[in-house]
């Protein structure tokens, strides 16, 4: 064999080992990045299920509905800053709004976004049953000062038990502190245990919204 062609059969022979190298790092990164997102998900259910025993354990001895209510607005605003909570709660022949001060509240030309609520709105809320954005309740008939609502990130999560609705929470503020997926997520992990402590505090049917008017909590 001649130089030349040791030559070539030496370039040959580093240019697999180079693709043969290419191909492993490829595999490397790929095994990383899924352990690292491996990783953040681990996180996140961890948060999640921190957040939710701490939940359950503040509220667990609340036989008031009032105080369990308050409880539950002041442990979300601990873990979600500057958002406005409200419950709508059901009951036979008709609904209650519960309201608790923010130390930040957003505010449509000195009312609350609360005030924006028709009854007919809160109706399909509840039968909806499930987490709608500000822009599913515009299509469900939300108004008010467009100028100021379009500024606002805002979401109902449903309450309830046995496909039966309870009612919902309303969480808002500013849209540039919009709540993301995973915070939403974890709002919502808390709603079944919370359910049934609204249900212990006070008993509620499942049907009928009344056309009784919205009262806020004291």
């Amino acid at each position: 064999m001649d130089h030349e062609q040791r030559h070539k059969r030496l370039r040959l022979l580093i240019k697999k080992l180079n693709s043969e190298r290419k191909k492993q790092a490829k595999k490397t990164d790929i095994l990383c990045n899924d352990l690292i997102a491996a990783q953040r998900h681990f996180i996140k259910k961890l948060n999640t299920i921190n957040f939710t025993a701490g939940f359950y354990e503040s509220i667990i001895a609340s036989t008031d509905l009032n105080g369990l209510l308050c409880t539950a607005s002041s442990l979300i605003k601990e873990k979600f800053t500057d958002a406005n909570i409200s419950f709508f709660l059901r009951e036979a022949e008709s609904f209650e709004l519960y309201m608790f001060d923010s130390n930040r509240p957003v505010t449509i030309e000195k009312q609350r976004l609360e005030d924006c609520f028709s009854l007919e709105l809160v109706e399909d809320i509840c039968r909806a049953n499930k987490v709608c954005t500000i822009e599913d309740m515009f299509a469900m008939g939300l108004q008010g000062n467009l100028n100021v609502l379009n500024k606002i990130s805002a979401v109902t999560i449903p309450l309830g038990l046995f496909g039966s609705s309870l009612g919902f929470i309303l969480i808002y503020h500013w849209v540039e502190n919009k709540l993301t997926a995973d915070e939403i997520d974890s709002i919502c992990a808390v709603t079944c245990g919370l359910s049934r402590a609204i249900t212990s505090c006070q008993p509620r049917p499942s049907e009928g919204l009344g056309q009784a008017p919205l009262k806020a909590a004291d």
